[in-house]
């Protein structure tokens, strides 16, 4: 069982950036993908950004530009750079594995607005 905790949300204005984070209970971010989600408001979980066990990256194209996810092996950690922020980027993050999900954490809202 893995267990993950997101944090680093918060309330931004537009333009403004966040730095979320995501700690995992185990040993696997050197040897899985990892990836970032949000869930809006009204809508469906998505996908937004990626990165393998060898650190290549995918963005969906909605925030593609302004978000950067990277990681830290020997921390279990998995961050998300936001900068930009645009008011559709409100919604709660999750971090999970795209290719084995885990059970979600609790996420960490963010809300970009003035």
């Amino acid at each position: 069982q893995v267990h993950l905790v997101e944090s680093g949300g918060g309330l931004v204005q537009p333009g403004g950036s966040l730095r979320l984070s995501c700690v995992v209970s185990r040993n696997i971010i050197s040897i899985l993908a990892m990836g970032w989600y949000r869930q809006a408001p009204g809508k469906q979980r998505e996908l937004v950004a990626t990165i393998t066990s060898d650190g290549r990256t995918n963005y969906a194209d909605s925030v593609k530009g302004g978000f950067t996810i990277s990681k830290d092996n020997a921390k279990n950690t998995l961050y998300l750079q936001m900068n930009s922020l645009k008011p559709e980027d409100t919604g709660v993050y999750y971090c999970n594995l795209p290719l084995t999900i885990q059970t979600w954490g609790q996420g960490t809202q963010v809300t970009v607005s003035s």
